[in-house]
């Protein structure tokens, strides 16, 4: 059985190796809770005292995680789809650049799809195709409003658990309704019957579609909670509320440099040389092998700095410290 939604209680599991197996409403265990074993969306979960008439259960055990992201939370996802906008709200390179670095920290695979294409002309598209090439990354355009892209994102995610990530407003649940509408995806009428609804839940039908704040600029919530949305083609998407600014709490001064692809070609580039000092932030050390003039860097920076910032205040007050050392 597998986590689909995640609320305060109760969790909601699914047989996710059988497409005809009945949804059930579950608690979990007593046991789990005493220890302290969250149970995330995207678990592989025992289910066991199943009343199959009310279609109820409990989860008895938690299964290994392969992977686990705390923002949002879900377990055993293979792939990322960061989602960003040309325009509508408009594209922004430091706001990008953090989604990225904190796609980067998780160590599973990425896809950069960049939504709302008819809302920019060609020159622009080709623009920010050649700088993101810079940064390293190939960004797949699609248009939900055209369907230009959508074959190729669908291939992506055909038999993997990806979550689907971006700020608010770019177009999430657009682009969902989208893929799981899609011929080329599935047969529609066998995603809308995947699952019968328990209790009149809602959780299946299409995703509520939001509006671009007119003061602000940017996207307003309309997803409230994690969802494992099944693709009858196979594998999970898992819709998550938008949100404009990623935590970066699990990044490190000495892990941000590993978040930026041209840190890390360039340090390839030179190898077998290194740089002098095993803690080294690449900020003109001496003896740094990352030199050059690359567009991101003053972010780089920003980002370093803050996480000094707050790296300071936890060595204050918890007394935690990470020390590098001097080859």
């Amino acid at each position: 059985m597998r986590v689909i939604v995640q609320q305060s209680e109760p969790s909601r599991t699914s047989d996710c190796n059988d497409k005809t197996g009945v949804e059930l409403l579950c608690v979990v265990r007593a046991l789990l809770k005493k220890i302290k074993r969250r149970v995330l969306v995207g678990d592989k979960v025992v289910v066991g005292s199943i009343d199959w008439v009310d279609r109820r259960g409990m989860i008895e055990n938690v299964f290994q995680r392969s992977t686990e992201i705390l923002d949002p939370p879900v377990a055993n996802v293979d792939h990322l789809l960061l989602l960003f906008s040309m325009d509508q709200p408009k594209l922004e390179p430091f706001a990008l650049t953090r989604f990225l670095v904190e796609a980067e920290s998780t160590g599973i695979p990425l896809t950069l799809a960049l939504n709302k294409v008819e809302l920019v002309d060609e020159e622009v598209l080709n623009t920010w195709k050649s700088r993101l090439h810079t940064w390293g990354y190939e960004p797949l355009f699609c248009s939900v409003e055209s369907k230009l892209g959508l074959d190729s994102l669908l291939q992506r995610l055909r038999d993997q658990t990806t979550v689907i990530v971006g700020p608010s407003g770019v177009g999430k649940s657009s682009l969902i309704n989208a893929l799981r509408s899609s011929p080329h995806a599935s047969d529609a009428a066998d995603v809308d019957n995947w699952f019968e609804p328990i209790l009149g839940s809602k959780w299946f039908e299409d995703q509520r579609v939001g509006e671009v704040s007119t003061k602000s600029g940017r996207g307003k919530h309309t997803t409230r909670h994690v969802s494992l949305l099944p693709l009858s083609g196979g594998g999970y998407l898992a819709d998550t509320p938008g949100f404009n600014q990623p935590s970066l709490l699990k990044v490190t001064k000495q892990s941000l440099a590993q978040t930026f692809p041209e840190i890390k070609e360039m340090l390839k580039a030179n190898e077998p040389a290194k740089c002098s000092f095993n803690n080294c932030l690449h900020l003109g050390e001496p003896g740094c092998v990352v030199k050059g003039d690359w567009e991101r860097y003053q972010y780089y920076f920003q980002l370093l700095d803050e996480i000094r910032i707050r790296e300071e205040f936890q060595l204050r007050t918890f007394g935690t410290k990470r020390e590098g050392d001097v080859r």
